[in-house]
């Protein structure tokens, strides 16, 4: 077998985890077959200067994988096809990890997931857009609003794309995204009773998120037309817990301030001050006997995102955004 792998010296990735990457990556872009033989231990350990329990353990993992066997006295050979699909998040928060692991349960094992992170930072989205374009079968990207984006993320074939979470700069697109408008006013008018029986309704919009401002909009448009006494918030300073007052909160930073200041003034969620937040996480349910979510399907998203992969036709799903009740209400 003359083909070869490199395993970077300096990376920060573990060695054995490069080699099997690698040779992941020859077997996606079929350089490597189903039935061809990988290179021996012995020429791997020459060739990438790697120690012997260093290649047996990347060999290992593959096997593990179901993606090579071994055959006595013969050597590793490739035994089946694998697919890999790059998964571009924002960040890895908590209800993000509950759409990672849908996506994966909703595939078959010889489909390969590598996931990226861009932070919001243009320049970190365009540089790994780039270097990934023809490496990968699908290409599963949760974009953000920048006027570079669009630009960028037509390096990818139309057909290989998918855009989530986020419509934005997806026109035209394959996209399985929620509804940050028309969803959010329907959610919170379906629980207005409820809602009205706080003195005021308080949106803490803080500067540091990238949550679509469409949230404000429709926050606002609510207020008004129920008469219902509201503001917006964009700074701690402002964020003083008041009895009687119910505080919607589109971040997980600030609903942590928000059970801080609860717990040093002796108020419960639901009694003396309540509480909306954006996003379900599996914690949310437990937490002070419940909080109340306002939060789109990202089990329901994963999925979707799943089905795109394995049958490669074009989509265009909203997934569900609806308020879940519970005692923090």
């Amino acid at each position: 077998m003359s083909i070869k792998f490199t395993v970077e010296k300096n990376s920060s990735v573990l060695k054995f985890q490069q080699l099997v990457d690698a040779i992941l990556d020859s077997i996606s872009q079929n350089e490597l077959k189903e039935g061809d033989m990988l290179p021996s231990v012995n020429q791997i350990m020459k060739d990438c200067k790697l120690s012997r329990d260093t290649v047996f353990k990347a060999y290992a993992e593959l096997k593990r994988r179901g993606v090579v066997e071994s055959v006595p006295n013969r050597g590793y050979f490739v035994t089946r096809k694998i697919t890999k699909i790059f998964l571009f998040l924002d960040t890895f928060k908590a209800y993000k990890e509950v759409l990672y692991h849908s996506i994966l349960n909703h595939l078959p094992k010889n489909i390969s997931v590598d996931l990226h992170f861009h932070h919001y930072n243009i320049n970190l989205f365009e540089k790994i857009i780039t270097e990934s374009v023809g490496r990968y079968t699908k290409y599963i990207v949760m974009n953000f609003d920048h006027k570079k984006v669009k630009k960028i993320i037509d390096k990818i074939p139309e057909e290989q794309l998918l855009i989530i979470d986020w419509k934005i700069n997806g026109e035209g697109k394959s996209c399985v995204y929620q509804n940050f408008g028309e969803t959010v006013y329907q959610s919170l008018d379906t629980h207005k009773d409820a809602i009205s029986e706080y003195k005021r309704f308080t949106l803490f919009y803080p500067d540091f998120t990238y949550h679509p401002h469409e949230v404000v909009d429709n926050f606002e448009r609510f207020g008004k037309d129920n008469n219902i006494n509201y503001r917006v918030i964009t700074t701690f300073e402002e964020f003083d817990l008041q009895e009687g007052d119910l505080y919607f909160l589109v971040s997980d930073r600030t609903l942590a301030r928000f059970l801080d200041q609860c717990s040093e003034k002796g108020f419960e969620p639901g009694r003396e001050v309540g509480v909306i937040s954006y996003n379900e996480t599996p914690m949310k349910k437990y937490v002070k006997e419940g909080i109340t979510v306002i939060s789109t399907d990202f089990n329901l998203m994963g999925q979707k995102a799943a089905e795109f992969i394995l049958s490669g036709e074009a989509v265009n799903f909203e997934v569900p955004t609806t308020l879940k009740l519970r005692s923090s209400l």
